[in-house]
């Protein structure tokens, strides 16, 4: 009976180290070097905004630099990087050593024989694989944030502040002239620059991203069965900081209100994304395919043979009848 478990518990698969190698690495490979690219270098130009000289919404004071931030940068992103790896790593090791979730676990994963000596652990499948996925989707949302923030090219609200630009000049002359040609600006050049990428916020889609991947996950892998509250607690703390990071950016005049929203909602979009349609909310593969298979088994349609009555049981409905005459 074990061997046979063993046996239904194994798959045989050729092509998947291939894949992972030569796909899958070469994808992710070009994601991370198309982010470095919007990050660390200028290969993509700015798109320039006009303003008005006294617009009241872009005349809130500098805030400094990121650094001197609340939420620095690098707190931010090591943060944002790290605890979703830690929790996936630790939940999935802790699943695997405890009984009463293991069996549960080499059900949805199969061990994978990859030739005559190499075989994948389902342990090690399923990390690399959620890791790998959040890594990927880590990547996209600062890459789809650095493009909306080169194409539209929005100002912050400290704007006009960095910018300094020359108020006794032709070019700010009248209070409701736009200025759309020609750099008045007369501050440092990176500030300027900086102010000029305000929408969506990054920190918001990224620290919101972060939070719905760990939260589905949680939601959907960990199960506690003493603690009811042990779950909500967790997960609503966790999108509280999420959300307490773009509020942040927004009492900082750092970004708008709809910077903050519209990050949120890219962050949570791809979020999703890949958690339910990726990783199926974070469940097996194999365990996917029976449960759909069991659906198909059990919606297939009912074939209603006809009633076909034997000569046996018309015989015997005449002389009943024939006998209950005799005795009217």
């Amino acid at each position: 009976m074990t061997e046979k478990m063993a046996f239904e518990n194994t798959y045989r698969s050729y092509s998947i180290i291939p894949c992972f190698i030569f796909i899958e690495l070469v994808i992710m490979a070009g994601t991370v070097l198309l982010a470095y690219c919007f990050e660390c270098t200028d290969t993509f130009g700015l798109h320039i905004q006009g303003f008005f000289c006294n617009d009241a919404e872009l005349m809130k004071p500098y805030p400094g630099t990121e650094e001197d931030s609340f939420i620095p940068p690098l707190i931010l992103y090591c943060v944002v990087a790290a605890v979703p790896t830690a929790v996936i790593f630790i939940g999935e090791i802790s699943m695997y050593v405890m009984k009463s979730t293991r069996q549960a676990l080499i059900a949805q994963e199969k061990m994978i024989i990859t030739g005559e000596c190499c075989y994948l652990n389902p342990l090690i499948r399923r990390i690399i694989r959620f890791i790998g996925v959040f890594a990927f989707g880590l990547f996209a949302t600062d890459i789809f944030v650095n493009a909306g923030q080169v194409v539209t090219g929005n100002l912050s609200p400290y704007f006009l502040s960095a910018c300094k630009p020359n108020y006794t000049g032709t070019e700010c002359r009248f209070n409701h002239q736009f200025i759309s040609k020609g750099n008045i600006c007369t501050g440092d050049p990176a500030v300027v620059e900086r102010a000029r990428k305000s929408f969506p916020s990054k920190d918001a889609s990224l620290s919101v991203y972060s939070a719905v991947y760990v939260t589905m996950y949680i939601t959907s892998t960990i199960k506690t069965k003493s603690s009811r509250l042990a779950k909500p607690v967790l997960c609503l703390g966790t999108l509280c900081s999420a959300f307490l990071t773009g509020l942040n950016r927004v009492s900082e005049y750092r970004n708008h209100c709809s910077d903050v929203i519209a990050g949120f909602i890219l962050g949570s979009s791809v979020a999703l994304f890949l958690a339910v349609c990726v990783v199926h909310n974070f469940k097996g593969v194999h365990s996917a395919l029976a449960k759909l298979k069991t659906k198909e088994h059990r919606v297939l349609p009912r074939i209603i043979f006809p009633r076909v009555e034997s000569p046996l049981e018309t015989l015997t409905a005449q002389n009943h009848s024939a006998s209950m005459t005799e005795v009217t």
